[in-house]
C-alpha cells in the first residue's frame, strides 16, 4: 500500500496548497488572519445554497455542533470531510496497511500530502449521497424559472457544496499556516458559541410549540404563564428542571469548570539546558493531552453511520433500523446514534416522543450503554492514534526537546534517555485523558446542555477556548522573548 502511496505522492504534490509563511510572523499579523477567516466563515454560513428545496433533510442535524456547518448553506459539509479523511488514515496508518513513520520527515509530507488528497475525495463522497439520495431536494420552482431540468439543480447543489468544502479547507490551512492555532477548531468554537449564545437568548417560538427556545425568554414565560404554587410543587420543580433547562445550565457550568481543571492538571518533567547554567524550564504532559479532538472522530465515525443507515432506509432497506425524518427509531441505527440529553434516556421522557412509544425499555437502556461505550472506548483508541500521527508521541517530542538543548536533570543527554522518560507518562496519560474525555462527554449528554450543543460540543469549545487562550498567551511571550521560539520547534 505505502508504495502506491509513494508513486502517487508527485500527483499529490501538485494539488494547491496554501504556502507556509518564510519567516516568523508577528503577533498582530497571526491575530488579523485569524480574526478574517473567522468573519468569513461567518459571511459562508450565511449564503444559503442556490437552488435547494426547503423540504431538504439535513442529515448532519445531530452533529451540527461539532462539523462547524450550517444548515442549508454553502457550508453544510463544515470540517466533517477533514475529520473523515484524519479517521480514515489514522485507522490504516494505527492498522499497519499503510506503514510509515510519523517521525520521519519525509513519511510525514507524504502523509500530509495524501490526506489533503482524501479530504477532496471525501468533500465528494459527502456530498454525493445527499444530493442522489433524495436528501437535498432540488427547488421546482427554480428550475422551471430557469429553464432546466431538476438533475441540472442538483448538480449546481452538489457543486455549491463541493466549492464550499474546498473553502473550508483553504481557510483551515491559512489559520494553521498564518493565524493562531488551527482552523478546525475556530470553526467549531465559533459554531457552539453562536448555539450557545441562542439557547441562552432565543425568544422566536418554534412552530407547534408554545415556549421560547431560549433559556432566559423561557423562564420569563413560565413566570407569566404559571402560578408560584405550581412551580414550587414536585411535578412543577421536575418542568422546571427538564423543559425549564435549569439542568442544562447547570450541566453547562459545571462542564466548563471540570474541563478547565482537567485541562490545568499536568505531569510536568523538569528541564534544564545542557550549555546555559541556570536556564530551566518544565515539559508539560496534560491528562487531556490529545485535546477533545478524538470526540470529534468518535463523533464523525457515528456520522458517517448513521448516514450509510439513512441512505439504505432511503432504498428500502431497514434490516439495520428505520428512520423519521433524520431520527433513527429502532434497530442498530437507533442504539449507534448519540444521547444528547434527558429525552434520549430516560425511558419515561423518551416514550412521551410519539415515534418512539412503542419503543421497549430494554432497548432505550441499552442504547445508553452503546453511546457510553463508543464515547469511552473510542475516545481511547482515538487518543492514542492521534498521538502517534500529530508527533506527539515519546520519540518525537524527545527529540524536539534534544534539539532545543535541554535534557533531565540527572540524566544523561540523549533523545533516547529522553524517549524513556516521557515514555513513562505519555502513553498512559493518553489512555486515561481519552477515558476521561468520554466520561464527561457521556454525563454532559445525559443530563443536556444549553442550546442543545451536545456534551461533544460543549466539551470541544470550552477545551478549544482554553488553548486558544494558552496559544495567545504563548505567541504574545514569543513576540517579547524571541529565543524561545527555538525550545518551541518555531524556528
Amino acid at each position: 500500500m505505502e508504495s502506491v502511496l509513494r508513486s502517487l505522492q508527485p500527483y499529490f504534490e501538485r494539488i494547491p496548497s496554501v504556502e507556509r509563511p518564510k519567516s516568523h510572523i508577528p503577533f498582530k499579523e497571526k491575530f488579523a488572519w485569524t480574526l478574517g477567516i473567522l468573519i468569513l466563515y461567518f459571511v459562508l454560513s450565511n449564503v444559503p445554497v442556490f437552488g435547494l428545496s426547503p423540504e431538504s433533510i439535513d442529515i448532519f442535524q445531530q452533529y451540527r455542533a461539532f462539523f462547524a456547518g450550517a444548515t442549508g448553506s454553502i457550508i453544510a459539509l463544515g470540517i466533517g470531510p477533514i475529520v473523515t479523511a484524519s479517521i480514515i488514515l489514522q485507522l490504516l496508518v494505527g492498522a499497519g496497511v499503510i506503514k510509515l513513520d510519523l517521525t520521519n520527515p519525509d513519511d510525514r509530507a507524504a502523509y500530509q500530502d495524501f490526506q489533503r488528497f482524501l479530504v477532496i475525495v471525501m468533500i465528494a463522497v459527502e456530498a454525493i449521497p445527499q444530493v442522489l439520495g433524495g436528501f437535498l431536494l432540488p427547488n421546482p420552482e427554480v428550475a422551471q424559472m430557469l429553464g432546466v431540468s431538476l438533475s441540472t439543480i442538483s448538480f449546481l447543489i452538489f457543486f455549491q457544496l463541493f466549492i464550499g468544502g474546498l473553502l473550508i479547507v483553504y481557510m483551515d490551512e491559512v489559520v494553521s499556516k498564518w493565524g493562531i492555532g488551527s482552523g478546525v477548531s475556530l470553526f467549531i468554537l465559533a459554531g457552539i458559541s453562536q448555539s450557545i449564545i441562542t439557547g441562552l437568548f432565543n425568544w422566536v417560538v418554534p412552530p407547534n410549540s408554545t415556549m421560547p427556545p431560549g433559556i432566559i425568554p423561557r423562564w420569563v414565560w413560565i413566570a407569566q404563564n404559571y402560578p408560584t404554587q405550581q412551580l414550587l410543587s414536585a411535578d412543577g420543580l421536575a418542568f422546571l428542571l427538564i423543559q425549564g433547562g435549569v439542568l442544562a445550565l447547570i450541566t453547562t457550568i459545571v462542564i466548563i469548570l471540570l474541563v478547565v481543571y482537567a485541562e490545568g492538571t499536568r505531569v510536568e518533567i523538569p528541564l534544564a539546558h545542557s550549555l546555559v547554567r541556570g536556564a530551566r524550564g518544565r515539559f508539560p504532559i496534560k491528562l487531556i493531552y490529545a485535546s477533545v479532538l478524538p470526540m470529534i472522530f468518535v463523533r464523525a465515525l457515528q456520522a458517517n453511520i448513521q448516514i450509510m443507515g439513512m441512505i439504505l432506509y432511503q432504498r428500502g432497506i431497514t434490516f439495520l433500523g428505520e428512520y423519521e425524518g433524520s431520527q433513527p427509531i429502532n434497530g442498530l441505527m437507533y442504539l449507534l446514534s448519540p444521547i444528547r440529553s434527558p429525552m434520549d434516556w430516560i425511558p419515561s421522557l423518551v416514550k412521551a416522543n410519539p415515534i418512539y412509544a412503542d419503543l421497549p425499555d430494554w432497548m432505550i437502556i441499552l442504547h445508553f450503554l452503546t453511546d457510553a461505550t463508543i464515547l469511552i472506548v473510542g475516545g481511547v483508541l482515538f487518543s492514542i492514534f492521534w498521538v502517534q500521527t500529530s508527533g506527539m508521541d515519546a520519540r518525537t517530542v524527545a527529540n524536539q526537546i534534544a534539539r532545543s538543548g535541554m535534557q533531565v536533570p540527572g540524566f544523561r543527554k540523549s533523545p533516547q534517555v529522553l524517549e524513556r522518560v516521557l515514555q513513562r507518562y505519555i502513553p498512559k496519560v493518553s489512555v486515561l485523558g481519552g477515558a476521561a474525555i468520554g466520561a464527561l462527554t457521556l454525563i454532559a449528554n445525559m443530563l443536556g446542555t444549553i442550546g442543545n450543543v451536545s456534551g461533544t460540543g460543549l466539551l470541544l469549545a470550552v477545551s478549544i477556548a482554553y488553548r486558544f487562550y494558552q496559544d495567545l498567551a504563548k505567541e504574545q511571550i514569543t513576540e517579547m522573548h524571541p529565543m524561545l521560539r527555538r525550545f518551541l520547534g518555531e524556528e
